[in-house]
């Protein structure tokens, strides 16, 4: 019939209206006298056929409550998740009023309900609002429902993610709201479902840091890079969503182009490095050095400034292809310094200028590779010097083993020493009668000492005919 200030007046075809206080409509939810309007049909239990003043109490929280009870059981046991307005809140949880059942749901249930550091009630922000919520507990003899706002959004996100993941596609473009910030990355709810977006792929410059670009609560466009449809887990970009950035930085840059790149990760088939720009790119394995590696480590580290040649530029994929061996002549002619593994060893001032925190750290790093260098050149020229001495001394034993003559076997010894005896003897006038005889036989002297040699050498080779004295 009206609403008043303190309540409804209602037509329920007795002889007087009957009257529905303000008290008695908390299932409408706050400020429930805005909920109605004259002329609206409305469900009401009598509380009292007839007060003092001659009208009938009613309440639609009993009337509610009478059906709500009905209801709440359904939605136990079925598991049913509904939205429900927040009536209050005191210091153990919130309140809700669900087709005219009082219910309670505890902080430990309330999602984000954690006291603020300036002392003020996070649960007092809730009243008002309709939250998605679960019965978990129910219990009419003792007039007690127990309600999880928890368990509700956990729920409904597990269908969301199901959903999600059947329309999602790899390589569309979608909206997010970002829900969490980390060292690694960002969360972006799709509506339903978080996807990882990596700290590389947040944005075209590689140093920015998460915190410094987004926060909770941003809408993004984000990339869809990988669908993992086994673990449900979503890969997005947020830079990928915004190709013309790149383009955009990689206009400065030409193939052929000689630039300095600071090593940012290494992985067995190559390395990644960030240009200045920035602009990041690949060098593969096979682009490091001319000789043969296993490993990406054997040349460069993470952190290193280096040369590079921009060999390819993949505008569709949006990629780079660099390279540390062909920028190697060229760099050298600018002022770069390698050690012998090919690792930078000092580099020019417009190098410096482009990565001045990098360059600062690299100054240890640098001195030590130059150090080394020195130690394995003094190494190597004292080898040298080891070798050549090595060769001389075996040219002098080879020459003086020349001009000593051949050795002699036994037998060939005792037959000069013969000869010689029996010169001597012949010099003196004391030589045998037959000269012929004293050729062909050793003197008495000389032939035990022959015979001994004969007997110890048997194999020796004979004196050589024709000689004597």
């Amino acid at each position: 019939m009206s609403v008043e200030r303190d309540g409804l007046v209602v037509d329920i075809g007795f002889k007087s209206e009957g009257i529905v206080p303000v008290q008695e409509m908390h299932s409408m939810g706050a400020e429930p006298l805005t909920k109605l309007k004259p002329g609206d049909p409305v469900l009401v239990y009598v509380v009292q056929p007839e007060t003092p003043e001659g009208q009938v109490a009613l309440s639609i929280d009993r009337a509610r409550g009478e059906q709500g009870w009905r209801t709440l059981q359904e939605r136990f046991e079925s598991g049913e998740i509904f939205e429900a307005e927040i009536t209050g809140y005191n210091k153990g949880g919130l309140l809700a009023n669900v087709e005219g059942v009082n219910a309670f749901i505890p902080m430990s249930q309330v999602v984000g309900a954690k006291p603020g550091t300036d002392g003020t009630n996070p649960l007092s922000a809730q009243v008002s609002r309709a939250l998605r919520l679960k019965v978990i507990e129910i219990n009419r003899r003792r007039n007690r429902v127990i309600l999880s706002e928890r368990a509700a959004l956990q729920e409904w996100r597990a269908e969301q993610k199901d959903r999600l993941l059947d329309e999602l596609a790899e390589g569309e473009i979608r909206k997010g709201i970002i829900t969490s910030i980390r060292n690694f990355g960002v969360f972006v709810d799709l509506g339903g479902a978080d996807g990882l977006v990596h700290l590389s792929e947040l944005s075209w410059d590689r140093n920015a840091q998460p915190e410094d670009l987004f926060k909770v609560g941003d809408e993004v466009n984000v990339y869809v890079m990988r669908i993992d449809q086994e673990t449900k887990k979503i890969a997005l970009s947020i830079r990928r969503a915004s190709p013309e950035q790149w383009e955009e930085l990689i206009t400065r840059y030409q193939v052929g182009d000689v630039v300095p790149g600071v090593i940012t990760k290494l992985v067995a088939f190559g390395a990644f490095a960030r240009l200045p720009g920035p602009v990041e790119g690949l060098v593969h394995v096979s682009e490091l050095v001319d000789r043969r590696i296993g490993h990406p480590e054997e040349v460069v580290e993470e952190g290193d400034v280096v040369p590079l040649k921009i060999v390819r530029i993949e505008h569709d994929r949006h990629r780079l292809g660099l390279s540390l061996r062909e920028a190697r002549t060229e760099a050298m002619i600018r002022g770069w310094q390698f050690d012998p593994e090919g690792r930078v060893a000092a580099m020019p001032d417009d190098a410096e200028a482009a990565f001045p925190n990098e360059a600062k750290q690299l100054a240890p790093r640098h001195e030590a590779r130059r150090a080394a260098a020195v130690e394995e050149a003094e190494r190597q020229a004292a080898a040298a010097v080891q070798r050549e001495v090595t060769q001389a001394e075996n040219a002098q034993a080879r020459t003086a083993m020349r001009d000593d003559g051949p050795v002699l076997t036994a037998m060939q010894a005792a037959m000069q020493q013969a000869q010689a005896d029996l010169a001597a003897q012949q010099t003196d006038g004391s030589a045998p009668a037959d000269a012929e005889t004293a050729a062909e036989a050793p003197t008495a002297e000389a032939a035990p000492a022959a015979e001994a040699a004969a007997d110890e050498a048997p194999a020796a080779e004979a004196a050589p005919e024709g000689e004597g004295a």
